[in-house]
C-alpha cells in the first residue's frame, strides 16, 4: 500500500480499537450537540492530552468535512521550547494534520503559569477572530479538573472557584473555550496518543516542584492511596457546579439592577450592590473587572473582597485592580481601562 492510501485509512484503522471508538463516539456527540460543523480551533501543546485531542478532531473533520485548525502556542518559558513546538510540528505532519505556530513575544517574568496561559488564550482569541472562528477546544480531562479544585481549595475559594472547569466557558461574546474531554481520565487520552501518533512530548515543568499544580498533583496521588476517589472527588465537584447554576442565575437577576455597560466604561450602582451578601458583592464586582479588561479570569477573590471593604469604608476613592482603573463618584463606581 501506498504512503497516501496508508494516511487515508489511518482513521478508519484508530477506529477498530474499541476503547479508542468508544471515546471517540462520546467526543462525536459531545461535538455535535455544541458545535456540530462550524469550524474549530485545536489547542496543541504537544502533551498527550492535545495530542489525543488532535487525533480524534482529525477523524471528526474527515467526518464533517468541516474547518479545523490545529495551533501551538510557544511560550518561550523555557530555552528548548522553539525546538519542542518545531518536533510537534513534525509528529503531526506524519499525520498529514498541519499545524500553526504561533510565539509569544511579550517576555514572561512574574507569576509565569498565570501568564503564560493568559497570553496563550488572548493569542489564540486572536487567530480565531481573524478567521471567524467561534470555539477553541483544549485537551482537559478529568484529572485537571480535580486538581483545579484542590488548587482552588488550597486557596479558599468560594462555590464558583470550587465548582472547577465547564465543559464551555465564554471567552468573550463572540469566542467559547471548549473542553469536550472532561469527562474522561488522562490515562485514556495517553493511550489514544500512543495509539496514533507513538510518542508524546514531556513538560518538564510538569514536575517542577516549584509550581503548585506539581506540589497538588502529589496530594492527588496521596489522596488516591488513602482511599478517596477519583470518582468521589469528581461527584463533589459536579455537585459544586449544580449549585453555581444556581448561583449564576441570582448573579444575573442582581447584575440587571446594578450594572450599566457602555463603549468605554461600566458603571456600577454601589447603593443596589451593597444590599447583597458578600458572595454576590464579589461575584459582580469580579466578573465586570473580568470582562472590562477582557481576561481569561477574574482577579483574585481576597483582591475583590479588599477593593470591596475599602469602598464601603470609604478608605479611597480610586483603584486599580486588573488592568482596570475605578473610581467611585458619589453612589456610582466606574470602572474604565487602566492608563
Amino acid at each position: 500500500m501506498s504512503k497516501k492510501n496508508s494516511n487515508v485509512l489511518v482513521s478508519k484503522n484508530f477506529l477498530t480499537n474499541k476503547k479508542i471508538f468508544n471515546i471517540y463516539s462520546t467526543f462525536k456527540k459531545n461535538l455535535e450537540k455544541n458545535i456540530k460543523r462550524k469550524p474549530f480551533l485545536v489547542a496543541v501543546s504537544g502533551g498527550p492530552d492535545s495530542l489525543a485531542l488532535t487525533a480524534l478532531s482529525k477523524i471528526y473533520k474527515k467526518e464533517k468535512r468541516t474547518s479545523v485548525y490545529f495551533v501551538l502556542v510557544d511560550h518561550g518559558i523555557r530555552k528548548k521550547s522553539d525546538k519542542e513546538a518545531i518536533l510537534v510540528k513534525k509528529i503531526l505532519k506524519k499525520q498529514k494534520i498541519f499545524l500553526n505556530i504561533i510565539k509569544i513575544k511579550t517576555k514572561i517574568k512574574k507569576n509565569i503559569q498565570a501568564q503564560a496561559r493568559n497570553e496563550r488564550y488572548k493569542l489564540l482569541t486572536q487567530f480565531c477572530k481573524k478567521r471567524s472562528i467561534k470555539y477553541i477546544l483544549t485537551g482537559h480531562h478529568s484529572d485537571d479538573q480535580i486538581e483545579t479544585f484542590l488548587i482552588r481549595l488550597s486557596r479558599g475559594s468560594g462555590v464558583q472557584g470550587l465548582s472547577s472547569m465547564s465543559a464551555i466557558t465564554k471567552i468573550d461574546k463572540k469566542i467559547s473555550l471548549f473542553r469536550p474531554l472532561l469527562n474522561f481520565k488522562k490515562k485514556d487520552l495517553v493511550y489514544i496518543a500512543k495509539k496514533n501518533f507513538g510518542r508524546t512530548i514531556k513538560d518538564p515543568t510538569n514536575k517542577d516542584k516549584k509550581y503548585l499544580r506539581t506540589k497538588i498533583r502529589h496530594l492527588k496521588s496521596q489522596l488516591e492511596k488513602s482511599g478517596i476517589k477519583h470518582e468521589q472527588i469528581i461527584r463533589s465537584i459536579n455537585n459544586i457546579a449544580s449549585t453555581k447554576d444556581t448561583l449564576n442565575n441570582y448573579l444575573e437577576k442582581v447584575k440587571q439592577t446594578c450594572v450599566k455597560t457602555k463603549k468605554k466604561q461600566t458603571l456600577i450602582n454601589l447603593k443596589n450592590l451593597f444590599l447583597e451578601p458578600d458572595e454576590i458583592k464579589l461575584k459582580v464586582l469580579g466578573n465586570e473587572i473580568k470582562t472590562f479588561s477582557k481576561s481569561y479570569y477574574p482577579p483574585r477573590s481576597k483582591k475583590v473582597m479588599n477593593l470591596i471593604n475599602e469602598i464601603e469604608f470609604k478608605t479611597r476613592n480610586k483603584f486599580t485592580l486588573g488592568g482596570c482603573l475605578l473610581k467611585k463618584v458619589g453612589n456610582l463606581l466606574i470602572i474604565t481601562k487602566e492608563a
